[in-house]
Protein backbone atom coordinates (compact mmCIF):
# COMPACT_ATOMS: atom_id res chain seq x y z
CA UNK A 1 0.00 0.00 0.00
CA UNK A 2 1.39 3.26 -0.91
CA UNK A 3 1.05 5.10 2.79
CA UNK A 4 2.54 8.69 1.53
CA UNK A 5 0.07 8.75 -1.56
CA UNK A 6 -2.73 8.49 0.51
CA UNK A 7 -1.47 10.76 3.00
CA UNK A 8 -0.99 13.28 -0.03
CA UNK A 9 -4.39 12.55 -1.51
CA UNK A 10 -6.39 12.63 2.09
CA UNK A 11 -3.84 14.40 4.72
CA UNK A 12 -2.80 13.14 8.12
CA UNK A 13 -4.07 12.05 10.39
CA UNK A 14 -5.92 9.17 8.39
CA UNK A 15 -7.64 6.12 9.61
CA UNK A 16 -7.39 3.10 7.06
CA UNK A 17 -9.68 -0.14 8.04
CA UNK A 18 -9.37 -3.31 5.83
CA UNK A 19 -12.95 -4.80 5.61
CA UNK A 20 -11.63 -7.89 3.58
CA UNK A 21 -10.42 -8.60 7.40
CA UNK A 22 -13.56 -7.83 9.21
CA UNK A 23 -15.54 -9.92 6.83
CA UNK A 24 -13.09 -12.79 7.70
CA UNK A 25 -13.73 -12.22 11.16
CA UNK A 26 -17.54 -11.91 10.99
CA UNK A 27 -17.55 -15.36 9.23
CA UNK A 28 -15.13 -17.09 11.50
CA UNK A 29 -17.12 -16.35 14.43
CA UNK A 30 -20.47 -16.82 12.75
CA UNK A 31 -19.04 -19.99 11.66
CA UNK A 32 -18.05 -21.03 14.56
CA UNK A 33 -21.49 -21.18 16.37
CA UNK A 34 -22.89 -22.89 12.91
CA UNK A 35 -24.56 -26.26 14.68
CA UNK A 36 -26.89 -24.21 16.63
CA UNK A 37 -29.10 -20.88 15.91
CA UNK A 38 -27.28 -17.61 16.61
CA UNK A 39 -27.04 -14.42 15.60
CA UNK A 40 -23.92 -12.15 15.74
CA UNK A 41 -24.86 -8.43 16.63
CA UNK A 42 -21.63 -6.23 16.29
CA UNK A 43 -21.12 -3.73 19.10
CA UNK A 44 -21.48 -0.42 17.48
CA UNK A 45 -19.68 1.88 19.91
CA UNK A 46 -16.28 0.09 18.74
CA UNK A 47 -16.95 1.91 15.28
CA UNK A 48 -19.72 3.34 14.54
CA UNK A 49 -19.21 4.57 10.94
CA UNK A 50 -22.05 4.21 8.33
CA UNK A 51 -19.87 2.29 5.53
CA UNK A 52 -18.84 -0.19 8.12
CA UNK A 53 -22.46 -0.84 8.95
CA UNK A 54 -24.26 -1.01 6.25
CA UNK A 55 -21.13 -3.89 5.04
CA UNK A 56 -21.80 -5.78 7.81
CA UNK A 57 -25.54 -5.39 7.54
CA UNK A 58 -24.88 -6.69 3.49
CA UNK A 59 -23.37 -10.25 5.65
CA UNK A 60 -26.23 -10.19 7.59
CA UNK A 61 -25.03 -9.01 11.15
CA UNK A 62 -27.03 -7.76 13.36
CA UNK A 63 -26.58 -4.66 15.73
CA UNK A 64 -25.66 -3.89 19.43
CA UNK A 65 -26.62 -0.45 19.93
CA UNK A 66 -26.20 1.66 23.41
CA UNK A 67 -28.20 4.56 22.05
CA UNK A 68 -31.09 5.24 20.19
CA UNK A 69 -28.61 7.44 17.88
CA UNK A 70 -26.78 4.09 17.11
CA UNK A 71 -29.91 2.10 16.44
CA UNK A 72 -30.94 5.09 13.59
CA UNK A 73 -27.37 4.67 12.18
CA UNK A 74 -28.60 0.73 12.15
CA UNK A 75 -31.11 1.34 10.19
CA UNK A 76 -29.92 4.25 7.96
CA UNK A 77 -27.10 1.38 7.22
CA UNK A 78 -29.96 -0.99 6.09
CA UNK A 79 -29.99 -3.06 9.20
CA UNK A 80 -33.04 -5.29 9.32
CA UNK A 81 -35.32 -3.63 12.95
CA UNK A 82 -35.55 -7.11 14.02
CA UNK A 83 -31.86 -7.93 14.35
CA UNK A 84 -30.91 -4.79 16.64
CA UNK A 85 -30.53 -4.80 20.33
CA UNK A 86 -31.37 -1.68 22.54
CA UNK A 87 -28.69 -1.92 25.39
CA UNK A 88 -27.19 0.92 27.89
CA UNK A 89 -27.84 1.57 31.93
CA UNK A 90 -29.46 5.14 31.18
CA UNK A 91 -31.55 4.85 28.45
CA UNK A 92 -34.03 8.30 28.47
CA UNK A 93 -37.77 8.02 27.84
CA UNK A 94 -37.84 9.15 24.07
CA UNK A 95 -35.07 6.63 23.15
CA UNK A 96 -37.62 3.87 24.54
CA UNK A 97 -39.98 5.17 22.78
CA UNK A 98 -38.29 5.02 19.89
CA UNK A 99 -37.08 2.22 20.34
CA UNK A 100 -40.43 0.33 20.67
CA UNK A 101 -42.09 1.98 18.07
CA UNK A 102 -39.37 0.65 15.65
CA UNK A 103 -40.08 -2.63 16.51
CA UNK A 104 -36.47 -3.52 17.48
CA UNK A 105 -35.62 -7.36 18.62
CA UNK A 106 -35.39 -6.42 22.62
CA UNK A 107 -34.53 -4.04 24.44
CA UNK A 108 -32.24 -5.23 27.17
CA UNK A 109 -33.08 -3.97 31.25
CA UNK A 110 -30.71 -2.65 33.20
CA UNK A 111 -32.41 -1.99 37.11
CA UNK A 112 -36.36 -2.54 38.08
CA UNK A 113 -36.72 1.23 37.80
CA UNK A 114 -35.92 1.35 34.12
CA UNK A 115 -38.44 -1.88 33.50
CA UNK A 116 -41.38 -0.02 34.73
CA UNK A 117 -40.52 2.83 32.81
CA UNK A 118 -40.80 0.62 29.95
CA UNK A 119 -43.77 -0.79 31.18
CA UNK A 120 -45.37 2.13 31.41
CA UNK A 121 -44.26 3.98 27.90
CA UNK A 122 -45.49 0.38 26.30
CA UNK A 123 -48.76 1.17 28.23
CA UNK A 124 -48.96 4.48 26.57
CA UNK A 125 -48.48 3.40 23.51
CA UNK A 126 -50.74 -0.02 23.54
CA UNK A 127 -47.72 -1.85 22.80
CA UNK A 128 -46.31 -5.32 24.16
CA UNK A 129 -42.51 -4.45 24.24
CA UNK A 130 -40.25 -7.40 23.97
CA UNK A 131 -37.42 -7.59 26.43
CA UNK A 132 -34.26 -8.90 27.80
CA UNK A 133 -33.01 -8.38 31.04
CA UNK A 134 -29.43 -8.09 31.91
CA UNK A 135 -28.03 -10.22 34.58
CA UNK A 136 -24.73 -9.46 36.53
CA UNK A 137 -23.03 -13.18 37.35
CA UNK A 138 -20.73 -11.25 39.37
CA UNK A 139 -17.63 -12.82 37.64
CA UNK A 140 -13.97 -11.74 37.66
CA UNK A 141 -13.77 -11.13 34.13
CA UNK A 142 -9.42 -10.52 34.42
CA UNK A 143 -9.32 -7.65 32.54
CA UNK A 144 -8.69 -3.54 32.98
CA UNK A 145 -11.02 -1.94 35.40
CA UNK A 146 -12.24 0.17 33.29
CA UNK A 147 -13.52 -1.77 30.75
CA UNK A 148 -14.74 -4.70 33.52
CA UNK A 149 -18.82 -4.92 33.81
CA UNK A 150 -19.79 -8.23 35.22
CA UNK A 151 -18.66 -7.53 38.89
CA UNK A 152 -21.25 -6.40 41.61
CA UNK A 153 -19.49 -3.34 41.67
CA UNK A 154 -19.93 -2.06 38.21
CA UNK A 155 -22.79 -0.22 37.35
CA UNK A 156 -24.59 -2.50 34.89
CA UNK A 157 -27.14 -5.54 34.84
CA UNK A 158 -28.59 -6.90 38.17
CA UNK A 159 -28.41 -9.59 40.60
CA UNK A 160 -29.80 -12.81 40.09
CA UNK A 161 -32.57 -12.65 42.70
CA UNK A 162 -33.56 -9.39 41.52
CA UNK A 163 -33.60 -10.72 37.70
CA UNK A 164 -35.83 -13.39 38.89
CA UNK A 165 -38.39 -10.77 40.54
CA UNK A 166 -37.57 -8.90 37.41
CA UNK A 167 -39.08 -11.80 34.86
CA UNK A 168 -42.32 -12.83 36.97
CA UNK A 169 -43.40 -9.24 37.13
CA UNK A 170 -42.47 -8.96 32.89
CA UNK A 171 -44.91 -12.19 32.28
CA UNK A 172 -47.69 -11.03 34.40
CA UNK A 173 -47.80 -7.60 32.55
CA UNK A 174 -49.86 -7.20 29.30
CA UNK A 175 -47.24 -4.68 27.73
CA UNK A 176 -43.95 -6.82 28.51
CA UNK A 177 -42.77 -9.75 26.82
CA UNK A 178 -39.71 -11.11 28.68
CA UNK A 179 -38.04 -12.83 25.33
CA UNK A 180 -34.39 -12.66 26.37
CA UNK A 181 -31.52 -13.37 28.92
CA UNK A 182 -28.25 -11.38 28.75
CA UNK A 183 -24.85 -11.13 30.46
CA UNK A 184 -21.70 -8.62 29.53
CA UNK A 185 -19.00 -9.60 32.14
CA UNK A 186 -16.32 -7.08 30.15
CA UNK A 187 -13.86 -6.20 27.53
CA UNK A 188 -10.93 -6.91 26.20
CA UNK A 189 -11.25 -10.57 27.66
CA UNK A 190 -8.14 -13.25 27.03
CA UNK A 191 -9.61 -16.12 28.57
CA UNK A 192 -12.99 -18.06 28.17
CA UNK A 193 -13.06 -19.66 31.20
CA UNK A 194 -14.83 -16.24 32.88
CA UNK A 195 -17.15 -16.33 30.12
CA UNK A 196 -18.12 -19.61 30.11
CA UNK A 197 -18.34 -19.90 34.29
CA UNK A 198 -21.02 -16.93 33.85
CA UNK A 199 -22.36 -18.81 30.72
CA UNK A 200 -23.46 -21.63 33.19
CA UNK A 201 -24.81 -19.48 36.00
CA UNK A 202 -27.09 -17.37 33.32
CA UNK A 203 -27.71 -20.85 31.83
CA UNK A 204 -28.98 -22.78 34.95
CA UNK A 205 -31.28 -19.20 35.83
CA UNK A 206 -32.51 -19.79 32.56
CA UNK A 207 -33.87 -23.54 33.13
CA UNK A 208 -35.27 -21.98 36.65
CA UNK A 209 -37.43 -19.66 34.74
CA UNK A 210 -38.55 -22.00 32.20
CA UNK A 211 -40.10 -23.67 35.05
CA UNK A 212 -42.20 -21.34 35.86
CA UNK A 213 -43.70 -21.11 31.86
CA UNK A 214 -41.40 -18.31 31.13
CA UNK A 215 -40.08 -18.78 27.38
CA UNK A 216 -36.53 -17.76 26.93
CA UNK A 217 -35.93 -17.47 22.99
CA UNK A 218 -32.86 -15.26 23.13
CA UNK A 219 -29.42 -16.14 25.35
CA UNK A 220 -27.32 -13.28 24.89
CA UNK A 221 -23.64 -13.98 26.08
CA UNK A 222 -22.54 -10.12 25.58
CA UNK A 223 -19.63 -9.49 23.42
CA UNK A 224 -15.79 -8.71 24.93
CA UNK A 225 -13.23 -11.29 22.83
CA UNK A 226 -9.87 -9.67 23.23
CA UNK A 227 -7.18 -9.36 20.55
CA UNK A 228 -3.40 -9.40 20.60
CA UNK A 229 -2.57 -5.26 20.49
CA UNK A 230 0.63 -7.20 22.47
CA UNK A 231 1.49 -10.39 21.48
CA UNK A 232 -1.39 -11.54 23.84
CA UNK A 233 -2.76 -14.95 23.95
CA UNK A 234 -6.20 -14.75 23.08
CA UNK A 235 -9.70 -16.70 23.28
CA UNK A 236 -9.60 -19.75 21.55
CA UNK A 237 -12.85 -19.88 19.40
CA UNK A 238 -13.76 -23.57 19.31
CA UNK A 239 -13.74 -23.44 23.20
CA UNK A 240 -15.13 -20.25 23.92
CA UNK A 241 -18.78 -21.45 21.61
CA UNK A 242 -18.00 -25.57 22.88
CA UNK A 243 -18.12 -23.82 26.50
CA UNK A 244 -21.35 -21.87 25.35
CA UNK A 245 -23.15 -24.70 24.00
CA UNK A 246 -22.49 -27.68 26.35
CA UNK A 247 -23.06 -24.41 29.80
CA UNK A 248 -27.11 -24.65 28.10
CA UNK A 249 -27.15 -28.28 27.56
CA UNK A 250 -29.59 -28.67 25.23
CA UNK A 251 -31.64 -25.61 25.87
CA UNK A 252 -33.14 -24.92 22.72
CA UNK A 253 -32.20 -20.78 22.41
CA UNK A 254 -30.89 -18.34 19.97
CA UNK A 255 -27.08 -17.15 20.81
CA UNK A 256 -26.76 -13.89 20.41
CA UNK A 257 -23.11 -12.50 20.52
CA UNK A 258 -22.12 -9.08 20.59
CA UNK A 259 -18.59 -8.49 19.35
CA UNK A 260 -16.80 -5.32 18.77
CA UNK A 261 -13.92 -5.20 19.20
CA UNK A 262 -13.20 -8.34 18.04
CA UNK A 263 -14.85 -7.49 14.59
CA UNK A 264 -12.98 -4.40 13.75
CA UNK A 265 -10.06 -3.51 15.86
CA UNK A 266 -7.27 -5.41 13.86
CA UNK A 267 -8.33 -4.10 10.81
CA UNK A 268 -7.62 -0.37 11.83
CA UNK A 269 -4.95 1.46 11.40
CA UNK A 270 -4.18 5.21 12.05
CA UNK A 271 -1.43 6.80 9.93
CA UNK A 272 0.43 10.12 11.39
CA UNK A 273 2.83 12.67 9.84
CA UNK A 274 6.19 13.07 12.19
CA UNK A 275 6.28 17.19 13.08
CA UNK A 276 9.34 17.30 15.04
CA UNK A 277 11.78 15.26 16.89
CA UNK A 278 13.08 16.83 20.64
CA UNK A 279 14.89 15.86 23.28
CA UNK A 280 14.53 16.92 27.07
CA UNK A 281 17.94 15.66 29.14
CA UNK A 282 18.37 12.29 27.03
CA UNK A 283 14.67 11.98 27.02
CA UNK A 284 13.47 11.72 23.16
CA UNK A 285 9.66 12.37 21.76
CA UNK A 286 8.92 11.72 18.49
CA UNK A 287 5.87 14.77 17.96
CA UNK A 288 3.20 13.64 15.63
CA UNK A 289 0.40 15.20 13.97
CA UNK A 290 -2.22 12.24 15.68
CA UNK A 291 -2.83 13.36 19.11
CA UNK A 292 -5.63 11.86 21.62
CA UNK A 293 -8.33 13.36 20.20
CA UNK A 294 -8.06 10.71 17.48
CA UNK A 295 -7.35 8.00 19.67
CA UNK A 296 -7.64 8.25 23.40
CA UNK A 297 -7.20 4.63 23.95
CA UNK A 298 -3.49 4.97 25.21
CA UNK A 299 -4.34 7.85 27.70
CA UNK A 300 -7.25 6.52 29.27
CA UNK A 301 -6.34 3.10 29.58
CA UNK A 302 -2.34 3.03 28.89
CA UNK A 303 -3.48 1.05 26.56
CA UNK A 304 -0.36 -0.67 23.97
CA UNK A 305 -0.83 0.06 20.13
CA UNK A 306 2.45 -1.18 18.13
CA UNK A 307 3.84 2.29 16.10
CA UNK A 308 6.11 1.43 12.85
CA UNK A 309 8.04 3.63 11.21
CA UNK A 310 7.61 3.42 7.39
CA UNK A 311 11.27 3.98 6.64
CA UNK A 312 14.55 1.44 7.30
CA UNK A 313 14.84 0.61 10.41
CA UNK A 314 18.31 1.84 11.84
CA UNK A 315 19.85 3.07 14.38
CA UNK A 316 16.78 2.56 16.94
CA UNK A 317 16.24 4.02 20.28
CA UNK A 318 13.37 4.64 22.63
CA UNK A 319 11.02 7.10 22.46
CA UNK A 320 7.94 8.28 23.47
CA UNK A 321 5.41 9.29 20.58
CA UNK A 322 3.44 12.42 21.57
CA UNK A 323 0.88 14.62 20.05
CA UNK A 324 0.30 18.57 19.85
CA UNK A 325 -2.23 18.54 22.48
CA UNK A 326 -1.89 20.58 25.76
CA UNK A 327 -2.08 17.67 27.74
CA UNK A 328 0.73 15.64 29.64
CA UNK A 329 -1.77 12.35 28.77
CA UNK A 330 -1.62 12.93 25.16
CA UNK A 331 0.65 10.22 24.19
CA UNK A 332 0.08 7.35 21.67
CA UNK A 333 3.31 5.04 22.85
CA UNK A 334 6.07 5.04 25.78
CA UNK A 335 9.11 3.80 25.35
CA UNK A 336 9.00 2.22 21.54
CA UNK A 337 11.87 1.19 19.67
CA UNK A 338 11.89 3.30 17.02
CA UNK A 339 14.53 4.88 14.23
CA UNK A 340 16.01 8.40 13.92
CA UNK A 341 12.97 10.03 12.16
CA UNK A 342 12.30 13.42 10.66
CA UNK A 343 10.09 16.08 9.76
CA UNK A 344 7.45 14.28 7.36
CA UNK A 345 8.40 10.95 8.22
CA UNK A 346 4.94 8.87 8.30
CA UNK A 347 4.23 6.19 10.91
CA UNK A 348 1.46 3.39 11.32
CA UNK A 349 -0.40 3.14 14.41
CA UNK A 350 -1.70 -0.63 14.77
CA UNK A 351 -4.67 -2.48 16.16
CA UNK A 352 -7.04 1.08 15.71
CA UNK A 353 -10.20 0.00 14.49
CA UNK A 354 -11.61 -0.48 17.40
CA UNK A 355 -12.07 2.77 19.78
CA UNK A 356 -10.13 4.77 17.97
CA UNK A 357 -12.68 6.69 15.70
CA UNK A 358 -15.94 6.34 17.81
CA UNK A 359 -13.93 8.04 21.03
CA UNK A 360 -12.62 11.11 18.84
CA UNK A 361 -13.14 14.42 19.97
CA UNK A 362 -12.85 17.93 18.74
CA UNK A 363 -10.60 18.66 21.90
CA UNK A 364 -8.08 21.61 21.26
CA UNK A 365 -10.71 22.78 18.15
CA UNK A 366 -9.28 19.72 16.27
CA UNK A 367 -10.78 18.60 13.49
CA UNK A 368 -11.81 15.16 12.96
CA UNK A 369 -9.45 13.02 10.41
CA UNK A 370 -10.77 11.42 7.25
CA UNK A 371 -11.50 7.39 7.46
CA UNK A 372 -11.13 5.30 4.24
CA UNK A 373 -11.29 1.44 3.35
CA UNK A 374 -9.84 -1.43 1.78
CA UNK A 375 -11.92 -3.69 0.23
CA UNK A 376 -11.14 -6.11 -2.89
CA UNK A 377 -8.08 -4.13 -3.14
CA UNK A 378 -9.68 -0.98 -3.65
CA UNK A 379 -9.98 2.60 -1.82
CA UNK A 380 -12.86 4.29 -1.00
CA UNK A 381 -13.64 7.45 1.15
CA UNK A 382 -16.06 6.53 3.83
CA UNK A 383 -15.45 9.97 6.00
CA UNK A 384 -14.55 12.85 4.82
CA UNK A 385 -12.30 15.09 7.29
CA UNK A 386 -13.72 17.46 8.94
CA UNK A 387 -13.62 21.50 8.10
CA UNK A 388 -13.40 24.45 9.89
CA UNK A 389 -17.00 24.99 8.88
CA UNK A 390 -18.53 21.90 10.12
CA UNK A 391 -16.34 22.63 13.86
CA UNK A 392 -17.88 25.96 14.11
CA UNK A 393 -21.50 25.35 12.44
CA UNK A 394 -24.07 24.73 15.73
CA UNK A 395 -21.78 27.80 17.13
CA UNK A 396 -21.38 30.53 14.45
CA UNK A 397 -25.54 31.51 14.04
CA UNK A 398 -25.61 33.00 18.08
CA UNK A 399 -22.41 35.37 17.56
CA UNK A 400 -24.48 37.98 16.65
CA UNK A 401 -26.03 37.84 20.27
CA UNK A 402 -22.74 39.16 21.33
CA UNK A 403 -22.15 42.02 19.32
CA UNK A 404 -23.09 44.57 21.47
CA UNK A 405 -21.55 44.87 24.87
CA UNK A 406 -23.67 43.49 28.49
Amino acid sequence: MDYQNLANTYETPLYIYDFNDIKSRYLELKNSFSARKSLICYAVKANSNLSLLKFLANLGCGFDCVSFNEVKKALLAGAKNYNIILSGVGKRDDEIEEAIKSNILMINVESKAELLQIEKISQNLNNKTRISIRVNPNIDPKTHPYISTGLKENKFGVSIELAKWMYLYAKKSDFLDPVGIHFHIGSQLLDEQPIIEASKIIADLMKSLKALDIDIKFFDVGGGIGVDYEDEKTINLYNYTQGILSSLNGQDVTIVCEPGRFLVAKSGKLLTKVLYEKENLGKRFVIVDAAMSELLRPSLYQAFHNIKALKPYENLSKCDVVGPICESGDFLGKDINLPNLNSGDLLLIEDSGAYGFSMASNYNSRLKPAAICVLDDKIQLICKKESFEDLIKNEVEFLGNFDEKH
